[in-house]
């Protein structure tokens, strides 16, 4: 088991919208999509992974945003944790196991 939680961050209607909005090709995220995992800190409660989710929304934010629309001008000014919690449908998970038997490795630093 790694010393990690992992977090499932799912668009949800404001994010949806956004993406809508920003061209007329048709094509827009859904919830029900393949999603980004990230692996953040253990935690020991909910109240924890709250508290840890709020020091770190902000980059979270910018990746979800950067992974749809790379032009930063589009994206939402004056992003808060309340905006993050009501554009993204949030789901941790706190036993992350690793099956192989092969180290991790990060393919932006690899």
């Amino acid at each position: 088991m790694l010393n990690r939680c992992a977090l499932i961050l799912r668009p949800a209607r404001p994010f949806i919208e956004w993406a809508r909005n920003l061209d007329d090709s048709g094509i827009v995220p859904s919830a029900e999509g393949e999603q980004t995992v990230y692996l953040l800190p253990e935690y020991d409660d909910d109240a924890d992974a709250l508290e840890l989710l709020s020091k770190m929304f902000d980059v979270l934010f910018e990746m979800q945003l950067d992974g749809w629309h790379t032009d930063e001008s589009a994206w939402p000014r004056n992003r808060t944790f309340a905006m993050f919690r009501e554009w993204f449908s949030i789901e941790f998970h706190s036993v992350v196991e690793d099956m192989c038997d092969y180290p991790i490795v990060d393919d932006e630093y690899a």
